[in-house]
C-alpha cells in the first residue's frame, strides 16, 4: 500500500528544505518529457523547473500522464527566453550546467557536486539539443558517456541520470 511507504504530500514536499538543484529546460517539445521531468525532479527534491520557450505547462493531460501529479509538488516557471533565465539564475549564485556533448565537456563520472553549491541543470530539445547561445553561458558543460551505436539520450533519461549523481 502507498500509504505504508511514508511518502510527503505535496505540501509536505514544498515545506522541506530546498535542495540547490534548479531545472532548465530549453524548448522541450514533447509534453510527456516535460511531466517526466517533474516525475524525477520530485523524486530527486529539484526546487524548481523553469519551462522555457515551446516547453508545455501544466496544466496539461500529457504533462500529468507522466508527472502523476508531480506538477503539483515541484514548483515551476515559464518563461520565454532561456538565456535570460540563465542569467537571472546566475546573478543569484546558481552554477550553471549544461547538459550537452561539448568539445570541453566534463564527463558525468568527473562531476563531484560541492553541496554548499547551488546548480541550475540546462537540458535542451529532443533534436537540436541546448541552444549554443545557453551553452556559451554555461559555467560547463556535463556529458553522460555511452558506448553504444547512439549519441544521445532521451531527454527524461538524462535528467534521471544527472539527478541521481548530482544527489547521491
Amino acid at each position: 500500500m502507498n500509504a505504508e511507504l511514508g511518502r510527503v504530500s505535496a505540501e509536505q514536499y514544498k515545506a522541506l528544505p530546498h535542495s540547490g538543484v534548479v531545472l532548465v529546460l530549453d524548448n522541450i517539445r514533447s509534453a510527456h518529457n516535460v511531466g517526466s521531468a517533474f516525475r524525477t525532479s520530485d523524486a530527486f527534491k529539484v526546487d524548481k523547473i523553469f519551462l522555457c520557450g515551446i516547453c508545455a505547462c501544466p496544466p496539461s493531460a500529457e504533462i500529468h500522464k507522466s508527472a502523476l501529479g508531480a506538477e503539483d509538488s515541484v514548483d515551476w516557471e515559464h518563461h520565454d527566453d532561456t538565456l535570460e533565465v540563465v542569467k537571472s539564475l546566475r546573478k543569484e549564485g546558481f552554477t550553471i550546467i549544461g547538459v550537452e556533448q561539448t568539445e570541453h565537456s566534463v564527463k558525468l563520472q568527473n562531476f563531484h557536486p560541492d553541496k554548499s553549491c547551488r546548480y541550475a541543470f540546462v537540458f535542451g530539445n529532443e533534436v537540436d539539443g541546448v541552444q549554443q547561445a545557453v551553452v556559451d553561458e554555461c559555467d560547463y558543460c556535463l556529458e553522460i558517456p555511452q558506448f553504444g551505436t547512439k549519441h544521445s539520450l532521451n531527454v527524461s533519461v538524462s535528467i534521471g541520470v544527472v539527478l541521481w549523481e548530482a544527489v547521491r
